[in-house]
């Protein structure tokens, strides 16, 4: 009888090694004030997880206006700088999350998109939008650099 348990119990932990592997998680990184944010105090992290082969985004972020949208998404990275947040680099629009800041200006981003289409990203923005429909209104108000590539 005690085999038996010793035999399941080994089971249950090789399968969530397993079931671990498959879904590989990217350190967070932590969202730094773009200057076109002025007088937000905005912080957050990013986490990225890979699920086959899409990857899932979740951005948490405070210090922004109450009540207004926002639309984030991955950049390729540009020649205006050496720093990816400050490059100007194009947005990868299959990439973009739009949502809507609480009462105490907290945004809770989710989103997933193919890794082979951000494959190439090199940082991660948010800028205010126009509306619901997650049009940029700006330049951005918080960034982090990254490095999509170096997920397995």
């Amino acid at each position: 009888m005690k085999n038996i348990l010793t035999l399941s119990a080994m089971a249950l932990a090789l399968s969530s090694c397993s079931m671990m592997a498959g879904n590989m998680m990217m350190k967070p990184y932590t969202l730094a004030k773009q200057p076109a944010g002025m007088a937000l105090a905005s912080s957050g992290t990013v986490e990225s997880k890979m699920s086959g082969t899409m990857v899932m985004t979740t951005a948490k972020v405070t210090g922004l206006a109450p009540s207004t949208y926002y639309v984030a998404h991955y950049h390729l990275m540009g020649t205006k700088s050496a720093d990816p947040c400050a490059s100007g680099g194009d947005a990868i629009i299959a990439s973009k999350i739009v949502g809507q800041t609480d009462a105490a200006g907290m945004l809770s981003l989710s989103g997933s998109v193919e890794k082979s289409v951000i494959m190439d990203a090199k940082y991660f923005n948010i800028h205010t939008a126009s509306g619901a429909d997650g049009t940029p209104a700006d330049a951005g108000v918080s960034c982090t650099s990254l490095d999509v590539a170096m997920m397995k």
